[in-house]
């Protein structure tokens, strides 16, 4: 299915979604998934902790937040693909950094992490069909499709690589 237009996608994804130039859902995940392994191996382990304010997440806590991110995403498209009606909730990504033990883990570990977590991801979104694809439930009070999920979760992680870029690797 093809990128999803402004208008059925909640306000808040819009500006995720504007990132996005790719019209295909699959090769979009693999290309974002290039580009953000590409960056996120060129950080030196000894950065990884690095914190470009007091009171921001670390470099670690951010890529961190990338991967819980990109799950809880997976999860609610898996839950509306299979038909399930339930509304989904959100989280609270603050809460979630503060639990990530990403301080104790070793940066290169992360991306392998990363890696598997967006591999896994796209034999997810290759496994649903049009109809699949189309479904849409109640995610955080929004209604979604499993489509405009799939670009969420790459739109999300371009501008998590863009503040990575401008505020944490720009020095």
């Amino acid at each position: 299915m093809p990128k999803p237009t402004l208008d059925v996608v909640p306000e808040f994804y819009q500006g995720y979604i504007k990132e996005i130039e790719e019209e295909e859902l699959i090769p979009a995940l693999i290309n974002h998934g290039n580009i953000t392994l590409d960056l996120l191996r060129s950080i030196p382990e000894v950065s990884a902790g690095y914190r470009y304010q007091p009171g921001k997440w670390s470099i670690k806590q951010v890529v961190a937040h990338m991967i819980d991110a990109e799950r809880i995403f997976a999860y609610r498209s898996l839950a509306i693909a299979r038909n399930d009606k339930t509304p989904l909730p959100g989280f609270e990504e603050n809460d979630y950094a503060e639990q990530t033990n990403a301080e104790n883990r070793r940066l290169y570990k992360m991306i392998e992490e990363y890696s598997n977590v967006r591999a896994s991801t796209i034999d997810l979104f290759s496994s649903y069909n049009e109809v699949m694809l189309q479904r849409e439930n109640v995610c955080n009070g929004n209604m979604m499709s499993v489509n405009t999920i799939g670009y969420i979760i790459i739109g999300h992680e371009a501008h998590h690589r863009r503040v990575l870029s401008e505020r944490y690797l720009s020095n």
